[in-house]
């Protein structure tokens, strides 16, 4: 009977058609030397006229090797141990392995099982944040061998890849700490994990090193599941913010917080660990230590790879931990205080790491940011926020739901020949507001004090592209005031790289959004009563020349007053005070400002924060005084 087409050939076939034995194929095409020429080409001949294809089964058991390599992980869900696997998978390919994938669901009792019949099936193991027990990890080690740990640090005789957790988690509270917060909560992961424990410890040193910090240690886990159902615990236990365990339970914690009305970061900042593929598309986007996961595989495989092929060639080290700092984290909250029970006292700026506070003896009243981690389609630039009065009451607002390219108190432009400094959409006449590529930058050169009270920035504006447009000297003056306190904005733009057209909305084409300029963004309140010297009410202000303009808001119980006054140079107002609340005075209102190359353009708003509020005669009776 002829063969059928289910039938297989076999290395029997090939020599019987080569006239040799099965050992002289076999020695053929493992490439031994031992063979006469002519004889290995009658043999190959064979195989390409039987079109044979060794079994690879038959030829691990005859080599004594698989060329595959095991991995064990305790979950496939966790994007983390995901890009890990891809890491390890992209290199050993280049190698000619592959990957079998065991996954222990988290369960320490089942590892040492799934990993001794992994690695039966392999020519070597890696084990990726094992939950075993110091003492069955040990016992196991020896049976796998050869065996790679990752975020485990094994016995000197096996070799390990492991972050620094310990050095992760410190780096988070060091950033809270520099933002004020002295009573954090830590969100603890799984017992088994060894990260996890490397985080304790990390976070004991830094309550003995670090004067008054107290951490409040919650069970957790590891998962979105377990982030959101610890919100409850997180607000009983009245910490300012919270160092989860992974990003992951960040994810789930920022849901539930939402869910529950508690802002973030303005009631609670929020940080998680490893900085994977979402953290930056989270709402708000997530504070995170960036730790290197695809990287992280690839090394491990590097590693494993030396140990298979017998290879002394050093492999590198585990790359640098990095801070990747987002909306999620903001200044400690300040608990607010009555009227009357603010202390006076001079009024100065001092630099906090990469920002710069202005404080009085009541509290922090201003703090200067330099956008530099804004993204790039709110058109990053230094603002203001959080602005408070002496009362510690906030009266800014940053990156809001209705507006995410709001940011507190900045200089702020909808059309620079055509860049965004505003952020967001364009309005396109004949289309609406578009998203297109068009944000630019506002990037400071150098900052100074003088005298504590004025902060002087030298800046320069960048289009798209990256070609300078502008550039501007900025001052920011705090002082003490009628029972509140005063900041002083004085900018002077200079078209120093050519002549400049400044647009609003107005201007092409979009009715009463004249927006452009100075631009202060206040929160939202319970009432909000709008004055001019037009009268009361936001249809009075709306596109006047009055040379001020106050917001009186009541919220929960307690009124605040903004006052805003043009020193000169009055120019109409846009405002808003429903849907949201803001307001500047417009650069280009109803037509394009336009200026001239070295020409420069002088900006300056004077506001008044006041614990109290004011009628129509008081606040225009202390406008004529600031």
């Amino acid at each position: 009977m002829g063969r059928t087409p289910k039938d297989s050939i076999t290395i029997a076939d090939v020599a019987r058609a080569a006239e040799v034995s099965r050992a002289t194929v076999s020695r053929v095409m493992n490439g031994r030397l031992s063979v006469a020429p002519d004889i290995a080409e009658r043999v190959r001949a064979a195989i390409d006229r039987l079109n044979y294809r060794p079994s690879d089964l038959a030829r691990s058991l005859s080599l004594g090797r698989t060329d595959m390599v095991a991995l064990v992980v305790p979950d496939l869900g966790n994007p983390l141990f995901q890009q890990i696997l891809r890491g390890i998978t992209n290199a050993s390919a280049a190698a000619g392995y592959r990957v079998l994938v065991a996954e222990t669901d988290e369960d320490p009792s089942a590892e040492a099982a799934i990993a001794v019949e992994a690695r039966r099936r392999c020519d070597a193991l890696i084990m990726v944040s094992p939950r075993l027990p110091e003492e069955s990890l040990l016992e196991l080690l020896p049976q796998v061998q050869p065996v790679i740990l990752v975020n485990r640090q094994g016995p000197p005789e096996v070799s390990s890849v492991v972050v620094d957790y310990g050095r992760a988690v410190r780096i988070l509270v060091d950033h809270l700490v520099g933002l004020g917060h002295r009573r954090l909560s830590f969100l603890s992961g799984p017992a088994a994990s060894a990260s996890n424990t490397a985080r304790l410890r990390s976070l004991e040193v830094a309550e003995r090193e670090i004067p008054g910090l107290e951490i409040v240690r919650l069970d957790c886990g590891w998962s979105i599941e377990d982030g959101y159902a610890a919100v409850e615990r997180v607000l009983e236990s009245h910490v300012t913010a919270v160092v989860a365990f992974n990003d992951l339970v960040a994810f789930g914690l920022l849901a539930r917080l939402n869910e529950v009305g508690v802002a973030v970061p303005a009631d609670l900042s929020v940080t998680g660990m490893d900085d994977i593929g979402l953290a930056r598309f989270a709402v708000p986007s997530l504070t995170t230590v960036r730790v290197p996961q695809k990287g992280l595989g690839e090394l491990a495989w590097r590693r494993m790879y030396a140990t298979i092929a017998g290879s002394d060639v050093e492999v590198d080290g585990v790359p640098e931990l990095r801070l990747a700092v987002r909306a999620s984290t903001g200044p400690v909250p300040q608990a607010p205080r009555l009227h009357g029970d603010a202390p006076a006292g001079r009024v100065g700026w001092q630099r906090q790491g990469d920002i710069f506070e202005l404080s009085s003896d009541s509290g922090m009243l201003a703090r200067y940011e330099f956008g530099r981690r804004t993204p790039e389609v709110h058109s990053p630039r230094p603002y203001l926020h959080p602005v408070r009065t002496l009362g510690g009451q906030p009266l800014t607002e940053v990156s809001p739901v209705d507006h995410r390219h709001h940011y507190g108190v900045s200089l702020a432009v909808a059309g620079v020949n055509g860049t965004s400094h505003w952020g967001g959409r364009t309005f396109v006449r004949g289309q609406g507001p578009t998203l297109l590529t068009n944000h630019g930058q506002q990037r400071s050169r150098s900052v100074a004090v003088d005298d504590d009270h004025t902060l002087r920035d030298e800046l320069t504006w960048y289009d798209e592209q990256g070609r300078p447009q502008l550039v501007e000297r900025r001052q920011l003056t705090g002082s003490l005031a009628d029972g509140g306190w005063r900041l002083d904005w004085q900018s002077v733009l200079t078209a120093r790289y050519g002549s400049i057209r400044i647009d609003s909305p107005a201007t092409t084409g979009r009715p009463d959004a004249g927006y452009g300029g100075i631009f202060w963004r206040l929160p939202s309140a319970e009432t909000t009563t709008v004055l001019s010297s037009a009268g009361e009410g936001t249809d009075a202000a709306f596109g006047s020349l009055s040379p001020w303009l106050a917001f009186v808001q009541h919220r929960a119980g307690i009124i605040t007053t903004l006052l805003l006054v043009q020193p000169s140079d009055v120019r109409p107002w846009f405002l808003r005070s429903t849907g949201y609340v803001g307001a500047g005075p417009a650069l280009a209102w109803d037509s394009p400002l336009t200026l001239q190359p070295n020409q420069d353009l002088a900006l300056s708003l004077t506001a008044l924060l006041l614990d109290r509020p004011v009628d129509l005669a008081e606040a225009a009776e202390l406008a004529a005084r600031t």
